[in-house]
């Protein structure tokens, strides 16, 4: 009856610990969203409002972090309970980078706000609506612990790669041309890096989830449509 119990507490603080991250995540997901709505509302007071917000995501991946090492510390759990708990602590750093990234996109473009729009803005929102996109897939994949579904949106971060890379020598070659716009260009490409930023951790989650279900890393490295260095 003991160890009865011992399993079934443990069950409810995972379950509590899954339900944070869930939360968690439903924030970042929203601060995405909120932060491309400013950029695109030219909205300044609304975009200080997410950098603002950013804070809830940041306190509760250091509850959940807490609540980690306190399960670490009373159950000492072994084989699969143990990497539900690594699992745990890696995916809420990641969406808490999430978190870091969609508030900078809404710190730049207070920043934009002070001068003229600029052409190439535009492809932002479709940037980071594909960004939301594979995000949402991702915590998806671990909520219903579906390893084909992490692997198929790992296989999809090349899209939004070659989308980041589009919309990167769009803005060079605007630049090129109107060097009066090197200023507002180079802000939205440190925005579009943030979101491609984006997309990597939410692989990262992915890659996590494969790990929680196998108990090993998902064959093969990631494949990589940023050419942007080249």
């Amino acid at each position: 009856m003991g160890t009865e119990h011992i399993v079934k507490s443990f069950d409810t603080e995972l379950q509590r610990i899954n339900g944070e991250i869930t939360r968690m995540g439903e924030m970042a997901l929203g601060q995405i969203q909120a932060a491309i709505d400013v950029l695109q509302r030219r909205d300044s007071k609304a975009a200080e409002r997410v950098t603002i917000n950013d804070d809830a995501i940041d306190e509760l991946e250091q509850a959940i972090s807490n609540d980690v090492l306190r399960v670490l510390a009373l159950r000492q759990p072994m084989a699969r309970d143990l990497r539900e708990v690594y699992a745990a602590l890696r995916i809420a750093a990641d969406i808490e980078r999430i978190g870091d990234y969609a508030s900078n996109v809404a710190k730049r473009s207070m920043v934009l706000n002070q001068s003229a729009p600029v052409a190439p803005a535009r492809g932002l929102p479709a940037l980071a609506e594909l960004a939301s996109e594979l995000l949402a897939e991702a915590l998806e994949a671990y909520r219903m612990r579906d390893a084909d579904r992490a692997q198929a949106m790992r296989d999809r971060d090349a899209e939004l790669d070659a989308a980041y890379t589009s919309l990167f020598r769009e803005l060079l070659t605007y630049m090129a041309e109107d060097p009066k716009q090197i200023t507002p260009c180079t802000h939205l490409l440190f925005m579009a890096k943030n979101i491609e930023r984006i997309g990597d951790h939410a692989t990262n989650i992915a890659e996590n989830t494969w790990f929680l279900v196998h108990g090993e890393s998902m064959a093969g490295s990631r494949e990589k449509a940023d050419k942007t260095s080249e």
